[in-house]
């Protein structure tokens, strides 16, 4: 058995505007599909103490993390371990440095989201994404950043295998999260970590180490390592 899955991209009525997921109701289906653990990532801020511990003793059971999705120049960054929010991290060399002087995690979320829809680049007057996942793995936000978020719940099936592919050329690891706004879709796509996790401490520490991989099926009762079983998407017709 796991330790802990965990859906790690997650939006609440408590931090984000665009969400409608009460934060109890989350974890009322976290518990009914059989998560053991949740990363609330609030858009651009973190849950405070006197918000975050309370929930937490109340929900004992099921492990609550406390991350953030920064909206970065280089796109939107899941990031874990972080103290609060830091003047200046909009720009993603400084989160990264603020990430490494506090020990933090960071994972690129739907990084080639509409990248295969052509009207997408052609809004902005460039060319269609060609790329391969060997040449995307050159750009800039790879190298700054600690694991690639390989399954989420708003992309499409194509957008996620690319992900996963060019996580795979890197070497860096890969996450699974619904980026759910309601409980809709809450548990789709999971990270599964090798131990039961005890604290922020121990996740931050855990996904440093790798311990962990990007899963599906847990709603239907069939979870998988989608790292090890993700059937191969022709990237261009």
């Amino acid at each position: 058995m796991p330790g802990t899955i965990v859906d790690m991209h997650l939006h609440t009525t408590r931090g984000a505007s665009d969400s409608m997921l009460d934060p109890d109701d989350l974890i009322a289906e976290a518990r009914r599909i059989g998560l053991t653990g949740v990363n609330i990532t609030e858009h651009d801020r973190m849950w405070e103490p006197w918000d975050l511990n309370p929930f937490r003793k109340k929900h004992e059971g099921i492990f609550v993390s406390n991350g953030m999705e920064v909206s970065t120049d280089m796109g939107h960054i899941l990031a874990i371990g972080l103290k609060g929010y830091a003047p200046g991290i909009r720009r993603l060399e400084k989160l990264r440095e603020i990430a490494d002087e506090q020990g933090a995690f960071l994972i690129v979320a739907h990084p080639f989201r509409h990248f295969f829809d052509p009207v997408h680049f052609k809004r902005e007057g460039k060319e269609p994404f060609r790329m391969t996942p060997e040449e995307a793995a050159k750009l800039p936000v790879f190298q700054l950043v600690d694991a690639i978020e390989v399954l989420n719940g708003c992309n499409t099936p194509r957008e996620n295998y690319f992900a996963l592919q060019v996580a795979k050329v890197l070497g860096k690891p890969g996450t699974g999260g619904s980026d759910a706004h309601s409980t809709q879709g809450i548990g789709y796509f999971t990270a599964v970590f090798e131990e039961e996790l005890l604290s922020q401490e121990h996740m931050v520490d855990q996904l440093h180490k790798g311990r962990f991989y990007p899963a599906r099926g847990l709603p239907e009762g069939k979870l998988e390592n989608y790292w090890e079983t993700a059937e191969p998407i022709p990237f261009y017709e």
